[in-house]
């Protein structure tokens, strides 16, 4: 990936003036902070809705990803399915939708997604990503039910070089319709994520889509967290067109799907629970889709592994 100019951020600019323009369609609530940031509530005290969650998900991939509802007959009690692909999924997903930038501050917590992360470059994530982004303007996309704090939005501002004034922050809780689709719009993201960690090159990863179902939302944050990683750990698909040699596509493919962890065949809210809330002591393997189909496109040969499991899919989306 060549170094760019404009593009990512002024990308996700666009997605976010249409959003401004549609607020009363988008039922979302438009602000100015009191260092002059945009504030987009999506789904915090704003009502926010599906079509919310889907501008927020192609403005967090920075405008290089395809992201549309769609009805799968196959799942009778979840039919309902976010389908996204992107033409250049690495730097889409991994160089801006990634939630990797950690932002807290006095209480304050959030996971930080978007293309302002391709400005900032704070993450260990960037020294396998050569992309650089440059842009008068950024967009970041928060996990939270409360806007960022000032003392959050001025470290937003110095990572990115740029004014506050220029800062725009799209944030929706995991517990509203809005959050809960742009989480389960990371479906091919979580499996290009683990395709990094697990040393697949990315230089080969050339195309890829992924979905996942739409799971109901629910007010308890744990529950709501619960539900929306299993729709992507039970419930998700992803195939990606990679070059190099089959035989590399189908180890790939093998050890890609979210079977491969030890931590996988319970609801994600117990495996939580069992690991006290600590996040980073669940298996980082088991972050990725239920099934998966990698194509080696030099070659013309496919490979599958895993699938999804409806009953468990069942057990924890009610």
């Amino acid at each position: 990936m060549k170094d760019g100019s404009a593009f990512l951020n002024d990308n996700a600019q666009r997605i976010i003036d249409g959003m401004i323009g549609d607020a009363e369609r988008l039922r979302i609530g438009v602000s100015t902070g009191p260092l002059g940031e945009c504030l987009i509530d999506a789904g915090a005290r704003a009502a926010g809705g599906v079509e919310a969650g889907l501008r927020m998900a192609e403005a967090a991939m920075g405008g290089l990803g395809s992201i549309s509802v769609t009805m799968d007959r196959g799942s009778q009690k979840w039919p309902f399915t976010v389908e996204v692909w992107s033409s250049q999924p690495v730097l889409a997903c991994l160089g801006s939708q990634y939630a990797g930038w950690n932002l807290s501050s006095q209480g304050y917590f959030a996971m930080g997604s978007g293309p302002a992360r391709a400005l900032a470059r704070v993450e260990p994530l960037f020294e396998a990503l050569s992309y650089r982004d440059t842009a008068s303007s950024a967009v970041l996309i928060l996990e939270t039910a409360e806007p960022p704090p000032q003392p959050i939005v001025e470290k937003v501002g110095r990572a990115t070089g740029l004014p506050t004034e220029k800062l725009t922050f799209v944030y929706a809780p995991t517990q509203s319709l809005a959050g809960g689709v742009q989480i389960v719009a990371r479906a091919l993201e979580v499996a290009l994520h683990k395709t990094n960690d697990l040393k697949f090159p990315l230089e080969n990863v050339v195309d890829g889509i992924g979905t996942a179902p739409i799971p109901a939302p629910h007010p308890d944050f744990l529950t709501a967290m619960g539900r929306t990683n299993d729709a992507i750990i039970y419930g998700g698909s992803v195939q990606l067109f990679v070059k190099g040699s089959s035989k590399d596509a189908s180890e790939l493919a093998e050890r890609l799907p979210s079977r491969a962890s030890r931590d996988h065949g319970q609801p994600f809210a117990e495996v939580f629970k069992r690991f006290k809330g600590d996040f980073y002591a669940i298996d980082p393997l088991l972050f990725s889709t239920a099934e998966v189909i990698v194509t080696a496109i030099e070659t013309g040969d496919t490979f599958r592994a895993g699938e999804r499991d409806l009953q468990m899919l069942e057990r924890s989306l009610g």
